[in-house]
């Protein structure tokens, strides 16, 4: 989208400062942003300037406008006209850091982006104000896509006769050509594509005004000699060799061309500043002249350039800028060169692409058969419309008898897997038992990976440095053994310990496992897990009630209860919503329901969320680990885990404590990680949303995914209509499956979002061999019908 910036200037003086305002808004919209703000007085800038246009009309060039004094001798070089160039470039840009303009400044860097395509309005009267040269402002130069102009404040808008034509019609003007070479000028336009070009070589008045009255033109083209009083308030052409013309004089006629449809004007021509100022109040919406005297190499060089990227495709603003850019390479012989095309703009006018400048129109803007036409292919495109509307119902009703479910579950875990590293859990401490730890203990003959004496010496050992909570992630189903009563007291009575127990399962037949009896029931913590149909665990259940037969009467989560424990001592305890949602610090947890995201049908009993893992490096290195041995054997710095919570559990593959994640090994197998550390992704998940604002993954409403599915199908239907060559719409096609892929992973990534990718993946395909099939077969209109809706959108 275009962006407009119109600074406009109040009345004021270099003497005594001028008040701006800035506007900035979108193309064709109100202004959305306004600042004010003055620039100071400035009496030495009007020197710098007459200085350098001293020097620069006293250049040696071969051809010199009429109207201005012929020089017997030149008395100036190209380096004292540069330098008189810098001195001017500098005291402008230096009165435009000026503090009084530092909120227009500030304000255009904060609203425009550098890719932005801008066009830039300088609206005042002031003469001496027109005639800087403004495009050397240092913010113009920064943004590449930005062209200023001129405009006065005085502006309306023209209804125009509408033309019936598709061809763009010049009126081209080869005047008075004594001592200039204005064929060149004529041989680039001759080869301008679709172009209608009536050229009046040196005409009298009264066959210039005949056919300004006569004829519809989108451009008036002069070529030839043209100067500007001094004043800046009239100009006048040299149409022949013993005529001259000012716009006055021509009034009524170029109204008249104006009221026809005449949209711009290019004086290729010297001095014609003056000439901009006498035409603007006929409201002409676009002006290109030269301000200072130029050379005739410089001025076809700047005709060339502008008309290939205009035709070419380019805005008017930007091909203005590229042709005058391309002057820069004359500067050497032609010292600024470069500065001398300069736009005069009706405000009330948005410059037309060179497209637009001939789309054929008749009474009304279409011819009869054209509305015809047209009817018809709006026909056609709401058919298509409601064949997207029907292939995005049978879609999603697919999804919701849960038959999409595997495959958008597949293209979950590989998006996940795509997300960047995050920073390690530094709340955290896990000590493992290993295999070795396990064969280490041997002789205490434990009953599973932990024997009672090695308990008691980490749980002591651990105590001394003040945990904020201890959680052990291991079944112990059994008292403490008679010979160790401190074991006994630890397990009572140290209220920073949790440990797990199972809640049984009906559906699995599981009984469940007990807690030790050493253990009150509000420091238990469940280790139920949610697995999916495949076995990997993508959920995180918070909550919920245990069966009355359930050996575990655990309500909460073992993740749960130790998060809890580290929150509290940070201010932070659970609330719950209206709706019954659990909130912690400024985190929501919206529970999972039948049909979330990709999930449909499922049991979502209990309170369940997504599992948002945090990867660094890979799932199992986020958090630092310790091993059973090295604690007991005193080789770790146990200072560290002071108000951390700390995990006890084991890694060793014999006692098969491993579950299925989303994510893959380099081997191309899914990566499973211990129980141990699958409960430190859960712990981390808590603490990370509460304290540190982590977005948990969450997914749109049922509605919201069903017109994002609708979307796709949409686009299809109308890439499928408006693209009729099959290898181009194959190409685009995959372009936007590309970027459908693309935008999923981005909303996952920047906001931890589960968009529907599977549902609109499979509507866009479907939709798309549809409509094409149904377009070729049946409504099979003829192709300059089709050709001319895909114009009209272009």
């Amino acid at each position: 989208m275009t962006k407009l910036v119109v600074l406009k200037f109040s009345k004021g003086s270099f003497e005594g400062g001028f008040p701006v305002t800035l506007q900035i808004g979108e193309e064709n919209s109100r202004p959305e942003t306004e600042v004010i703000g003055e620039l100071p007085p400035e009496r030495e800038l009007p020197l710098n300037f007459n200085c350098w246009q001293a020097i620069y009309r006293h250049l040696d060039f071969s051809a010199r406008p009429k109207g201005l004094p012929k020089l017997q001798k030149s008395i100036s070089s190209e380096q004292e006209c540069l330098q008189a160039a810098k001195n001017l470039r500098d005291r402008l840009n230096q009165w435009l850091q000026s503090e009084t303009f530092r909120s227009i400044r500030e304000k255009w860097l904060e609203k425009l982006q550098k890719s932005d395509q801008i066009r830039v309005i300088l609206q005042t009267e002031d003469y001496q104000l027109q005639k800087l040269p403004w495009h050397l402002w240092e913010l113009i130069e920064r943004y590449p896509n930005a062209e200023i102009a001129l405009g006065t404040p005085s502006y309306e808008k023209v209804s125009f006769i509408i033309k019936s034509t598709t061809q763009v019609k010049i009126l081209a003007l080869l005047g008075d050509s004594h001592g200039v070479d204005i064929a060149t000028d004529r041989l680039l336009l001759e080869q301008l594509p679709d172009t209608k070009i009536r050229f009046l070589v040196e005409p009298s008045c009264e066959e210039l005004t005949d056919n300004l009255w006569q004829q519809n033109w989108d451009i008036l083209f002069f070529a030839g000699h043209s100067s500007s009083q001094s004043t800046g308030e009239t100009g006048q052409i040299y149409i022949n060799q013993t005529e001259t013309l000012t716009i006055s004089q021509l009034k009524y006629a170029l109204k008249q061309a104006v009221e026809r449809g005449l949209k711009l004007a290019i004086f290729n021509s010297c001095d014609g500043l003056g000439l901009a100022r006498e035409f603007a109040p006929l409201q002409i919406p676009q002006l290109i002249v030269m301000r200072e005297p130029v050379p005739d190499r410089v001025a076809q060089t700047f005709l060339k350039h502008f008309l290939q990227a205009y035709s070419g495709g380019e805005s008017f603003y930007l091909a203005v800028r590229i042709a005058r850019e391309r002057l820069q390479g004359l500067d050497r012989q032609f010292p600024c060169a470069s500065w001398l095309p300069v736009i005069y703009q009706n405000l009330a006018e948005i410059p037309p692409s060179w497209h637009e400048l001939g789309i054929e129109r008749g009474k009304g803007g279409l011819s009869r058969e054209q509305r015809g036409r047209f009817s018809r292919s709006k026909l056609h495109l709401l058919w298509l419309i409601c064949m997207s509307l029907i292939t995005t119902s049978l879609v999603a009703s697919v999804r919701y008898l849960g038959m999409l479910q595997k495959l958008e579950l597949q293209a979950f875990d590989q998006l996940q897997r795509l997300r960047p590293d995050e920073n390690p859990e530094s709340r955290l401490f896990v000590v493992t038992i290993t295999e070795e730890d396990v064969q280490s203990q041997s002789q205490q003959k434990p009953q599973g990976s932990l024997s009672d004496e090695s308990l008691l010496k980490l749980l002591k050992k651990l105590a001394a440095y003040q945990p904020q909570a201890i959680g052990l992630d291991i079944y112990r189903d059994r008292p403490a053994k008679s010979d160790l009563p401190e074991l006994q007291k630890h397990l009572y009575n140290n209220k920073h310990l949790i440990p797990v127990c199972r809640v049984s399962d009906p559906q699995s037949e599981h009984p469940g496992i007990k807690p030790p009896p050493e253990i009150p029931l509000e420091r238990l913590g469940f280790s139920d897990l949610v697995l999916d149909p495949d076995n990997i665990v993508r959920r995180h259940l918070l909550a919920l009630t245990p069966p009355p037969s359930s050996p575990c009467k655990a309500s909460y989560a073992f993740s749960v209860q130790l998060a809890l424990r580290y929150l509290a001592a940070n201010n932070i305890s659970l609330e719950f919503t209206s709706n019954g949602a659990w909130k912690l610090g400024k985190t929501t947890f919206k529970p999972l329901t039948a049909h979330t995201g990709g999930y449909q049908g499922i049991d979502a009993s209990g309170h369940q969320i997504l599992l948002n893992y945090r990867s660094h490096r890979s799932l199992k290195e986020f958090v630092p680990q310790v091993t059973l041995t090295e604690v007991l054997t005193g080789k770790v710095n146990l200072s560290t885990i002071k108000n951390r919570i700390v995990l006890i559990g084991t890694t060793a593959q014999s006692f098969q404590d491993y579950s299925p994640t989303p994510y893959i090994t380099n081997e191309g197998g899914i990566e499973k990680i211990a129980g141990v550390i699958l409960q430190a992704q859960m712990i981390s998940q808590l603490l990370s949303a509460a304290i540190d604002g982590r977005s948990l993954l969450s997914t749109w409403y049922v509605w919201q995914e069903i017109i994002w599915i609708w979307g796709w199908s949409l686009t299809a239907s109308l890439l499928a209509y408006y693209i009729q060559r099959l290898s181009y719409l194959s190409i685009i096609a995959g372009v936007a499956i590309a970027s459908l892929y693309g935008i999923s992973l981005v909303f996952l990534i920047h906001w931890s979002l589960w968009i529907p990718l599977i549902p609109s993946l499979i509507s866009f395909i479907i939709t798309i061999i549809i409509a094409r099939y149904l377009i070729n077969t049946f409504l099979n209109f003829p192709k300059n019908t089709q050709n001319f809706a895909l114009n009209k959108n272009i």
